[in-house]
């Protein structure tokens, strides 16, 4: 099991909103794994990557639309990533009759909306418990050629979807970059500390 590290401070002179521990990356699977080892790797580790983005940054940083005239922020990508973890393992895989969490199947833009006004913990626990049920979830799976029907797919494997995971986290920690450096000018995929070498 990996081990944690928490992200060095920013200059922010407000409390950080989120400040959970940042997985530090384990000697990687995917150079020795099998498929479904080296799937679970890449997007566990596409998920520590929007984690450390958010790092020690206040609720205002956070909310912040950095980016204009884009309306995205690093809090709206947390929630949007959130309704992509139930839609595809819950929703998906699973077969469970879940509603969506923010907005209506009508209001796919609702995560992204309203940011000011929402509430920046309740947020990420509940992006880090749907992570935690699609681990749940992925764990238990027989096999990844299992199908299932999801909107504008008629049959997907679980395999074709855990790669759709992998690329939807990676386009949106391409903006999780950009963002964060707007706000404070962190770069980088990982906290200095936690970085491979």
């Amino acid at each position: 099991m990996s081990s944690l590290r928490r992200a060095a401070p920013t200059g922010s002179s407000e409390a950080a909103a989120y400040n959970a521990p940042v997985p530090e990356p384990a000697i990687d699977p995917s150079l020795t794994g099998d498929e479904r080892t080296t799937l679970a790797a890449f997007l566990d580790e596409q998920r520590s990557v929007l984690a450390w983005k958010c790092q020690g940054l206040s609720e205002a940083q956070l909310k912040e639309l950095a980016v204009p005239p884009s309306r995205l922020s690093l809090l709206g990508l947390v929630r949007h990533m959130a309704e992509v973890e139930r839609h595809w393992f819950r929703r998906g895989l699973n077969g469970e009759r879940l509603g969506r969490i923010w907005g209506g199947d009508d209001q796919p833009e609702a995560p992204f909306e309203l940011v000011s006004d929402a509430e920046v913990g309740l947020a990420f626990s509940t992006w880090e418990e749907e992570c935690r049920i699609s681990r749940e979830i992925l764990g238990q799976l027989d096999s990844l050629d299992r199908t299932f029907s999801a909107p504008h797919y008629p049959v997907i494997s679980a395999r074709c979807m855990i790669n759709h995971m992998i690329e939807e986290y990676s386009r949106h920690n391409g903006h999780a970059d950009l963002l964060r450096e707007r706000i404070d000018g962190a770069t980088g995929a990982f906290p200095p500390e936690v970085g491979p070498p």
